[in-house]
């Protein structure tokens, strides 16, 4: 089920959108998987966007973004939560699953419990800020059959819709 955002909009953690979509949630997790960095864009006080590298990870049902204490990414999400995340597309062009990012809302989780079972899984540098992620859109990109270039798009409470573009 998807919850709506103060915006009017829906949105849905990680693991309603891998109940879901389960096919494309666990292609989304190996290209994120792939590799240890991956690029943040979130908003400036002026509107104007940021990006930044991060790490992220999959984690009891979540999407989890740990930033640095003061982290400029950090403060940019604290006064506006949007988000959109971009995986790694790595060396070359192969992108082998594709071209996958997410947009959604980053909500600090400041729960000393969920804190300390992110800390026993992760073992991150302390003191550090933790996000939860509400997701608003899943997008992969790939080339099918050297021939297509298929954009799916998954949004909370709508179906998975596919484009092939020659």
């Amino acid at each position: 089920m998807a919850s709506s955002t103060a915006t009017g909009g829906t949105t849905a953690n990680w693991s309603r959108f891998a109940t879901a979509e389960p096919g494309l949630a666990a292609t989304v997790e190996a290209r994120f998987g792939a590799y240890t960095h991956h690029v943040l864009a979130t908003l400036r006080r002026d509107g104007s966007p940021r990006t930044t590298g991060l790490e992220v990870r999959f984690l009891d049902g979540e999407l989890w973004l740990g930033m640095m204490p003061g982290s400029v990414k950090a403060l940019d999400l604290r006064r506006d939560p949007r988000f959109a995340l971009q995986a790694n597309p790595g060396d070359g062009t192969g992108m082998g699953g594709g071209d996958v990012r997410i947009g959604g809302r980053a909500i600090e989780v400041e729960d000393s419990a969920t804190r300390d079972r992110y800390v026993k899984e992760v073992a991150p540098p302390e003191p550090f800020h933790l996000f939860r992620t509400e997701l608003t859109e899943v997008v992969r990109t790939y080339v099918e059959d050297d021939a297509y270039l298929v954009v799916q798009v998954w949004q909370p409470g709508k179906p998975l819709r596919t484009v092939k573009r020659t």
